[in-house]
């Protein structure tokens, strides 16, 4: 599978809202009822690479899926737990695009200081569910009856995986952008030339007490 995984620009609105708007518009895979602007959608890459990595799987220029990490929550002291969104072009899928930008993800979220990741799935979306549990997700808990649409009500899943220990006193989060592009460039490599399988970095890392 040759491509290359590399982080997301805002000028990628066009091509990734090309792959995220039939899941608006045809699934219950989103909750949003409409797809959002190009202009919106650039907003969103600039807003969460201010703090989290958001990353591009392409081949031959083209986007086939992205991932990317926010907050799980707003309140300071939930800053090391991130929650993970990924979307994949239909013509994509089964492939392991996904579970290689997730692995890519846990590296850099690593590199930041996260310690647990989450998953928030539409119930009905076994495929996605399938994919968080070959990964080491497990389900912490279950909203039902959440969401409405396509004229019914949705439950959805929260899956949780810890990627990194629960020391004591950790640093503060090191956002995105302060990150050694170096570290986060060997990173990509590794899963662009297929680190499947395992999680490329787990025992590497800048802060002094993930070492």
């Amino acid at each position: 599978m040759a491509g290359v995984l590399r982080v997301a620009r805002e000028e990628d609105a066009p091509g990734l809202l090309e792959i995220y708007a039939p899941y608006v518009e045809q699934t219950v895979v989103s909750f949003e009822y409409t797809a959002p602007t190009v202009e919106e959608f650039a907003r969103r890459i600039r807003e969460t690479l201010a703090r989290h990595p958001y990353l591009v799987w392409e081949e031959k220029g083209r986007p086939l899926g992205y991932a990317y990490a926010h907050p799980y929550a707003a309140r300071p002291a939930y800053q090391w737990s991130a929650e993970l969104t990924v979307y994949l072009r239909q013509d994509a899928r089964g492939k392991g695009l996904g579970s290689r930008l997730y692995g890519a993800l846990f590296d850099v979220l690593r590199l930041q200081g996260v310690r647990t990741v989450y998953g928030c799935v539409t119930a009905e979306n076994q495929a996605s569910v399938a994919m968080h549990h070959a990964l080491g997700f497990q389900e912490a808990g279950r909203f039902h009856q959440v969401g409405f649409k396509q004229g019914r009500w949705l439950d959805v899943l929260w899956l949780e995986r810890e990627i990194a220990p629960h020391r004591e006193s950790p640093q503060p989060l090191v956002p995105f952008p302060q990150l050694d592009r170096a570290q986060v460039d060997r990173v990509l490599r590794a899963w662009e030339e297929g680190a499947k399988g395992k999680d490329s970095l787990e025992d590497e890392g800048p802060l002094p007490e993930m070492p």
